[in-house]
């Protein structure tokens, strides 16, 4: 894993509260890693569905769903 150009000012937009995350501010890293698991980062969803740690689609939908 490369170290991030923009760490410092993804340090200040990243919304992961999983502790201990190896790619945490690191969104191209984050990014690839979810998606190769089926999965959304946690900035996608808002913060009261972030915090369950469910970055499946399906969490996703219910999470923006009307």
């Amino acid at each position: 894993m490369a170290e991030c150009s923009q760490k410092s000012i993804n340090m200040e937009r990243c919304t992961c509260t999983y502790p201990g995350c190896p790619n945490h501010a690191n969104c191209c890293d984050c990014l690839h890693s979810h998606l190769a698991k089926k999965q959304l980062p946690g900035c996608c969803f808002p913060a009261d569905a972030e915090k369950s740690y469910d970055r499946s689609f399906e969490a996703f939908a219910k999470a923006w769903s009307l």
